[in-house]
């Protein structure tokens, strides 16, 4: 967001399309305002920069212009004025928002306060803040979170957990949280997910298995599973599926045949190909 005086025909767009009201839907009375004196140096002005303003557009301005005001308005009536307020302030004053009743304040907060606060934000009742938490939160403190109830909260913990604990998410309900995990966990551990229920999970499994125990996915029902095996495979399991039903799996399997001919020469014997 940029700082410049807008030009004049964006100020008039302002000025007709949102209304010039207070978050109580009053007209703003400047006069009442603790920050008159600044409109008098210019420092803001109704429709572009202001803290009584509804427009959180207009009080980020305002907060801009101004921080060092922002630890006035922490306990201010409107959540926007909080929010915006949590911002620009002090990251030490941070603590008593904490418990905001409005999520969007608690969000902000759990963007700026340090370690120390962040891990009493763990269980925040809003998915988005304990979003904001789990990628934020030091690694040694995440398998607090292996259990949260919202996917997108576990899927995050899933991308930056220790490596030794992602086993722990193997068996993880949504299909999008073992995602992360078969991208992530190495062997033994990725074995374990051969039996997937989703196929796109055993996709993954399948770029990733050492070439060697790639057999067992050469029968899967899923026919993308059995082009990406084809695409790795040698020797019997490669010769498997050059007979695959699918067309495009035999194709795949056809194209390995031959890089690995070229690769090789004709010393190299392929089940299922002609020996040198």
């Amino acid at each position: 967001m940029s700082d410049r005086p807008p030009s004049r025909t964006t100020a008039l767009a302002e000025w007709a399309d949102i209304p010039l009201v207070d978050w109580q839907g009053q007209a703003i009375d400047c006069t009442a305002c603790p920050h008159q004196s600044l409109r008098t140096a210019g420092g803001c002005e109704p429709g572009r920069s202001c803290v009584q303003d509804a427009y959180a557009r207009r009080i980020d301005r305002f907060f801009r212009q101004h921080p060092a005001l922002a630890a006035d308005h922490l306990a201010d009536p409107y959540f926007e004025v909080r929010a915006i307020a949590a911002r620009y302030t002090d990251v030490f004053r941070l603590a008593p928002l904490m418990n905001d009743p409005d999520e969007t304040v608690r969000l902000q907060v759990a963007l700026r306060v340090p370690q120390r606060l962040l891990i009493r934000l763990r269980d925040d009742p809003h998915r988005e803040v304990r979003i904001r938490v789990a990628w934020r939160l030091g690694e040694g403190e995440l398998p607090a979170m292996l259990r949260d109830p919202d996917y997108e909260v576990r899927k995050i913990v899933a991308r930056r957990l220790p490596e030794a604990l992602l086993p722990l998410l193997i068996g993880d309900a949504d299909v999008q949280v073992r995602l992360e995990v078969a991208r992530r966990v190495v062997m033994p551990a990725l074995w374990r997910m051969v039996e997937d229920g989703a196929p796109e999970v055993r996709r993954v499994v399948a770029e990733r298995l050492p070439a060697p125990l790639l057999g067992s996915l050469a029968a899967d029902e899923d026919w993308l599973v059995r082009w990406t095996v084809a695409g790795r495979a040698s020797g019997p399991v490669l010769a498997r599926l050059l007979d695959d039903p699918e067309s495009e799996v035999r194709e795949h399997a056809a194209e390995r045949q031959r890089a690995l001919y070229r690769e090789h020469g004709p010393d190299l014997h392929l089940a299922g190909a002609p020996h040198g």
